[in-house]
């Protein structure tokens, strides 16, 4: 069974293998190695235990103890999910719409795609638990938590709404030459969590057999997985798969798992907050976007749901907002915005596939 660690230098949560007394880390290459177990003093129980399996030690506390197990895996496999809403509540980068974003991507995965409710995990500010909000480290905990144990027939989720962001790439595995981020609750004072982490954390992992699906409503968010593949599509329909492996050569697909993920804007552009579409309540245009294409019928295939998306976007009158969005990259980088971008959702995948042939199934 594997266990738990993490990196000695960058705190990343790290899956070490059977029997192993050392590990690298795939993000920042440290190693961290492992006391050998049998130098530890062997607990001792009373003889009224000895006609019994000598249980094992207590497990120390830990963020994963406090998120659901999951289902068991059935003839179909089971299907986990982890939603994330972040509203950066009483800061100055506040949100409106992503609290309720996660309310809405919850219940859609629960009544429409027949997610167990116990196998969505929500990480919101609203939540009680404290393993519970939005943070960086229980955002961390979150994804391993996601890809932990997975088999084949799994379909897994992973969404996000709240700030994204660009930071200098200085390894030259980006083509643009920025890393794209996400950002926890308390990005301020912990950082926030790089496209290569998060590569590292739910893709690269990915066994064959198993089926992961992103849905990233946030700012800069095109290759927020750092997936391989960018599907370049034209107002028309029309497409191609852009190449997006890293020219160093750093390897960036699954283990044998196929990863597809929609993503609220392309990494130059900004994604919007607002109520122009719902017209009741503050929404993501994305998450928004997503969950209508499937609610009107118009998410048969993967090139239908990214063209419907699109469309509901384009043909709103004014996504108030969107600059708000936008201040954090300001106000983190010092850049100036190129006023006037309009979101546009975009698809990514670890391998090229025909997107108007492949049906959209969770």
């Amino acid at each position: 069974m594997m266990m738990l660690v993490d990196c000695s230098n960058c705190r990343i949560p790290l899956q070490l293998p059977p029997g192993a007394r050392a590990i690298r880390c795939s993000v920042c290459h440290a190693v961290t190695r492992i006391a050998d177990p049998r130098a530890l003093p062997t607990p001792a129980y009373s003889s009224t235990q000895s006609h019994h399996a000598v249980p094992p030690a207590p497990p120390v506390p830990s963020p994963c103890g406090q998120m659901p197990a999951g289902q068991p895996a059935g003839v179909h496999g089971r299907k986990k999910a982890l939603v994330c809403g972040v509203s950066y509540t009483s800061s100055r980068y506040e949100l409106k719409g992503c609290v309720n974003d996660a309310k809405c991507m919850k219940y859609l995965l629960v009544n429409r795609f027949k997610f167990p409710e116990a196998s969505v995990l929500m990480l919101t500010e609203e939540e009680i638990d404290p393993y519970k909000k939005p943070t960086k480290h229980n955002m961390r905990m979150a994804m391993f938590w996601l890809v932990q144990g997975c088999q084949p027939g799994d379909s897994l989720v992973f969404h996000f709404s709240g700030h994204g962001s660009q930071q200098r790439n200085y390894t030259g595995d980006e083509v643009d030459g920025y890393d794209e981020t996400l950002c926890p609750l308390d990005f301020e004072t912990q950082g926030m969590i790089v496209d290569d982490e998060i590569n590292a954390a739910i893709v690269r992992p990915l066994p064959h057999g198993v089926k992961l699906h992103a849905i990233i409503d946030a700012c800069h968010s095109g290759t927020v997985l750092d997936l391989p593949f960018l599907c370049r599509m034209n107002r028309s329909g029309q497409y191609i798969w852009e190449d997006h492996r890293p020219p160093s050569g750093i390897w960036k697909g699954t283990s044998g798992g196929e990863v597809i993920s929609f993503s609220g804007c392309d990494d130059n552009q900004t994604s919007a907050d607002t109520s122009a579409l719902s017209k009741i309540t503050s929404t993501g245009a994305m998450t928004y976007s997503f969950i209508q294409a499937i609610e009107v019928g118009n998410a048969t295939t993967y090139g239908n749901m990214l063209n419907s998306m699109r469309s509901t976007i384009r043909n709103t009158d004014n996504l108030g907002g969107g600059v708000v969005t936008s201040l954090l990259t300001m106000l983190l980088t010092g850049q100036s915005l190129s006023g006037g971008l309009r979101q546009e959702p975009q698809l990514t995948a670890n391998e090229p596939f025909d997107v108007y042939s492949k049906p959209f199934i969770l």
